[in-house]
């Protein structure tokens, strides 16, 4: 939905990985080629799987195994490049090694709990996920011992437990400030959001239900970029990019990534500003009561230069008194409307 709450132009990324390039033989093998020794090369992952939202390049690049790959990538002794990757005698894991294990092509097969990028805070050590952790382990010690690779998956755990509290923590600031009415602005003084309601836009499911988020039970808000008050873009941030890194970072080796830059002193840093923009909203509402100040929103926020082309903005033209989750109803169109509970 924060795809479909933009203009086409400023989604170019988005749309021309998941819709061009994904699911094509050509995206990985290359159309004027189509060798395998050329998918075998990390380097083929890079054009989508990258950038803030989706760090994977940068995480294994600039990790223990990614060097190990750069220093060593053109030397046939080390990375042969000819052989399937199940006969593939390597000096250091690739993307694909480790993803595309045997030559299988379904990457999440490998992935461990970390849904949503990571972004899901979960028993990771339930019973329910015993065996793709220990598949997890099995590619690991091809090269490492069993302990070794159960050891890092523990640390990871530990990395993203550690995220979760402070996702939570961020959140819960940004959520009590809307509930004492003290948003600025409120998601009632914003344009329609992408269902044509004004849900707000971190009501996600049944983490925040109830009419005082706006919508009916069950219906969810969506994280936005724009449109939205200072404080919900830094929680969007903390859990879309900051939380992100230090699952990725963590997954693939780069401790680097999973700290410094920008994922666990990211988050402090979001933090910190969420408690600051909330304090000063509290003061200027203080203050504003006090002199008989009634403050309003500019208009701007209702008409921004490009909200006319939204989905919300058109549902409430075109089908007036009718939101997303009436012209949608079938079962399953959304998972996040019709499963909040799971």
């Amino acid at each position: 939905a924060w795809s479909i709450e933009r203009p086409p132009g400023d989604t170019a990324g988005c749309t021309f990985c998941h819709t061009s390039s994904e699911e094509r033989c050509s995206t990985c093998h290359q159309r004027h080629q189509f060798d395998p020794a050329v998918a075998r090369h990390s380097e083929q992952c890079k054009a989508c799987h990258w950038g803030k939202d989706h760090r994977d390049w940068e995480a294994y690049d600039i990790s223990i195994h990614g060097v190990v790959y750069q220093v060593n990538k053109w030397n046939p002794q080390e990375f042969d490049f000819s052989k399937k990757l199940a006969d593939a005698d390597y000096v250091g894991p690739t993307c694909q090694y480790c993803h595309l294990r045997g030559g299988h092509h379904n990457v999440q097969r490998l992935s461990t709990v970390y849904t949503s990028m990571g972004m899901s805070n979960a028993d990771r050590g339930a019973p329910l996920w015993k065996e793709k952790r220990e598949t997890w382990v099995s590619v690991c010690d091809d090269c490492h011992s069993p302990r070794f690779a159960r050891e890092n998956l523990q640390a990871m755990d530990e990395a993203c437990k550690d995220a979760g509290l402070k996702y939570t923590e961020t959140f819960k600031v940004a959520e009590n400030l809307m509930l004492d009415g003290m948003g600025e602005p409120m998601p009632k003084d914003l344009a329609p959001d992408w269902s044509g309601q004004h849900i707000w836009s971190l009501k996600i499911g049944a983490y925040h239900d109830g009419p005082k988020y706006g919508g009916a039970q069950g219906e969810s808000g969506e994280f936005r970029m724009s449109n939205c008050s200072d404080i919900e873009r830094i929680c969007f941030e903390s859990v879309g990019y900051w939380m992100t890194y230090i699952m990725k970072g963590m997954a693939h080796g780069s401790w680097n990534d999973a700290t410094y830059c920008d994922g666990s002193f990211g988050m402090d840093r979001w933090l910190v500003k969420a408690k600051a923009a909330s304090e000063q909203a509290r003061r200027f509402t203080a203050l504003e009561k006090k002199t008989g100040v009634n403050w309003v929103p500019s208009e701007f926020w209702r008409k921004g230069d490009y909200l006319e082309q939204l989905t919300g903005t058109r549902i409430v033209k075109e089908f007036p008194g009718k939101t997303i989750f009436d012209l949608c109803p079938e079962p399953g169109w959304l998972d996040t409307h019709h499963a909040p509970a799971e």
